[in-house]
């Protein structure tokens, strides 16, 4: 499966993000992050009093101000290591996305002539024509034929999928392959607009805002910077009140040990991880607001025609009638459908083969193959020897049957009522005036479904199916794919209904749906999926694209987005935490030698006031890099109930925030005490 997970880290992507972490250094750039720019503010006023000592009179304490502005300086690069190893693996898929972006030429069509010119040449309502072996030149609507298109280059499968003329499958990508027959396109987009660009946009993470979760997290992190850059500011003059000469490097390690430098340094590597592992299970997320809100889901609603089930009727089984039997029902079905290359008639084909029945191919050979018409709502063969075949509507298969003089079966009419009132649709199969039996078709619903809606069900998401068809189809198709709820006979306006009932009693809705009719639904609920096999309308509504169409994906979808809420608030409650211990360090190592009481508080026994400070600090630079991996990979989600989760979270990122700072300080200080 493409969602499998990719490996994360490269030697390139590591190379370029060491690099960008020095670019990163850049004040523009940092102050978009205020707990890091105060950092860097202190760690270049630790860097002139080391450049210039004689002017601040600092002579005595060269060497632990240089060792202050080293370990600084390695607390801000860790920091923009972190958001630059997180943008690393989408600017590579970003490249490699350009790679597929090459120039090609494109038989435009102009007038009743085709003209060679270039794609960058082409406009929004431009008709081209794309042959077998020839790149689409740029996203479009395939107007005319069929065709089996190559999207590796898009969704990394190398299974080549169907496009054809009308319908929902009809959108196709600039950048992909036709690798068998023909088809005319309408392109859809102008040159810098096409899917591609906008994919190699948001994965570079060009585009990325912050989220609300975020924004509120970073207006935390501001307010408790300033209160702690007051506390210290004011610290001087008590201090000195007291007969303490506290140095400014020693003020700005405590400012840098006691604002939240940890979340700060890691708030935006969270949220690009989150998209990016979005983006690792072939999942395009346009905003990081839309992952974020997946994992506060509770309604989820599906389109059924695509979506849940396949969108084509398929054979399902064969049904003998009168004195006819199995195999005689199954041959006569399947002579019928040689040459019918409906997605009907192959599924006869293939059902034949899964059920082991046999038929005579060189039957229909040399037979007039008989297509379908509404007037007549059959279709068949005229076989060589005289006789004739044909598969259609019951009534029309029944009048064409007496037509013929014959007589029809007794149990024909409640064998065709059994496949209609289980959701199917009856074609019966006739050979001049004998009627043989039936062929349930029935749009199937695809593979794993049922046991995807038990988890998202587990996850406390309620399912509801929309769909066109009849309340006893749509009952029928609920009944199998296991979703909660469904809505037969439903209209765009009553999607959007639904949606809208959900959200006012306070529900984050998701929807995913493939059709142009579900683009309204898709732009109303909280989170869009759009399948990549869908129309162009429905991809333009969505704010996420699923370029493996597989609908039952918005379970990866909603555990990364949990997965992404759970590890901004481990990693916020481990930093905030760490200040406990940090200021149990600092703080007496500071004061204990003018208030000889404050000895007291010092209870890791550290080996001095300088030495505590170093360590301290130097703590503080390295738990950065040493949380980047969890950052990136994110806090391991199991569905159980918020409170449970908040319990266990505290439990380890709370506790373990307090804990191991003190392990870590008084180990680092046993070292930097016999340096000092």
């Amino acid at each position: 499966m493409s969602g499998q997970r990719k490996s994360m880290l490269t030697g390139s992507i590591i190379k370029h993000a060491m690099k960008d972490s020095f670019i990163k250094l850049n004040p523009v750039v940092m102050m978009k992050n205020p707990v890091m720019f105060v950092v860097e503010i202190g760690t270049l006023v630790v860097l002139l009093m080391v450049l210039f000592p004689a002017y601040f009179n600092t002579g005595g304490r060269l060497g632990f101000n240089l060792t202050v502005f080293l370990i600084l300086l390695f607390t801000v690069l860790f920091a923009n290591f972190a958001e630059a190893l997180a943008e690393g693996r989408g600017k590579a898929q970003a490249d490699s996305l350009k790679k597929s972006k090459k120039e090609t030429t494109a038989n435009k069509v102009v007038g009743p002539d085709v003209k060679v010119v270039n794609s960058t040449e082409l406009r929004k309502g431009d008709i081209v024509i794309v042959s077998q072996g020839e790149m689409i030149p740029g996203d479009g609507e395939v107007i005319e034929g069929l065709a089996s298109v190559d999207e590796s280059a898009i969704t990394g499968e190398s299974a080549p999928v169907i496009k054809e003329a009308g319908g929902d499958f009809s959108s196709v990508t600039g950048g992909t392959r036709v690798v068998s027959d023909r088809i005319k396109v309408v392109i859809t987009s102008d040159p810098g607009e096409s899917f591609i660009d906008r994919m190699i946009s948001l994965v570079e993470g060009a585009s990325r805002q912050k989220t609300p979760n975020e924004i509120a997290l970073n207006t935390l992190l501001t307010t408790l910077t300033l209160i702690f850059l007051i506390v210290v500011v004011t610290l001087a003059p008590i201090a000195k009140y007291l007969g303490v000469s506290l140095d400014i490097p020693v003020l700005i390690s405590l400012l840098v040990c006691l604002i939240p430098t940890t979340i700060g340094g890691l708030l935006s590597a969270i949220g690009i991880a989150g998209m990016d592992r979005v983006t690792q299970f072939n999942v395009l997320a346009m905003s990081g607001k839309a992952v974020e809100a997946s994992g506060d889901i509770n309604t989820m609603i599906l389109d059924k025609t695509g979506t849940i089930t396949y969108g084509n009727r398929m054979a399902s089984q064969f049904i003998p009638t009168g004195a006819a039997s199995l195999p005689e029902t199954a041959y006569w079905a399947a002579v019928s459908s040689l040459k019918d290359e409906t997605p009907e008639g192959r599924s006869v084909l293939e059902l034949m083969k899964k059920q082991t029945l046999h038929y005579d191919e060189t039957h229909a050979a040399g037979g007039e193959f008989i297509e379908f018409k509404a007037e007549t709502r059959m279709s068949g063969i005229d076989l060589q020897d005289g006789r004739h075949v044909r598969k259609g509507a019951v009534d029309a298969v029944r009048q064409w049957v007496l037509a013929q003089g014959g007589s029809i079966p007794s149990d024909l009419a409640a064998k065709s009522d059994a496949i209609a009132s289980e959701g199917g649709t009856p074609l019966a199969v006739a050979v001049d005036n004998q009627i043989y039996g039936l062929i349930h078709l029935k749009d199937t619903v695809k593979p794993g479904m049922k046991e995807r809606f038990e988890q998202l069900r587990q996850m406390g998401i309620k399912t509801i199916m929309c769909t066109g068809d009849n309340p006893l189809t749509a009952a029928t198709i609920a009944r199998e794919a296991g979703v909660d709820d469904f809505i037969a006979e439903s209209k765009p306006e009553d999607k959007i209904a639904v949606i809208r009932r959900e959200q006012a009693e306070g529900k984050l809705v998701a929807m995913t749906g493939d059709g142009t009719n579900d683009a309204p639904a898709l732009a109303q609920a909280d989170v869009g999926i759009a399948m990549n096999s869908g129309t162009v309308a429905a991809k333009e509504a969505a704010n996420m694209v699923d370029l493996d169409s597989d609908p039952s994906k918005i379970i990866e979808v909603v555990a990364i987005g949990k997965q992404l809420l759970m590890t901004r608030g481990a990693l916020t409650t481990f930093s905030i935490a760490n200040d406990v211990a940090k200021y149990f360090a600092i703080i007496p190592a500071m004061f204990m030698v003018a208030i000889p009481q404050m000895q007291a508080l010092n209870i890791m026994h550290l080996g001095s006031p300088l030495s505590a400070i170093l360590s301290a600090l130097i703590f503080n630079a390295i738990i950065i890099p040493l949380l980047i991996p969890l950052a990136m990979k994110g806090v391991k989600y199991k569905p159980m109930s918020s409170a449970r989760l908040l319990s266990r979270n505290l439990m380890i990122f709370g506790l373990g925030g307090v804990i191991a700072p003190f392990a870590g300080i008084k180990l680092i200080d046993l070292v930097v005490h016999l340096w000092i």
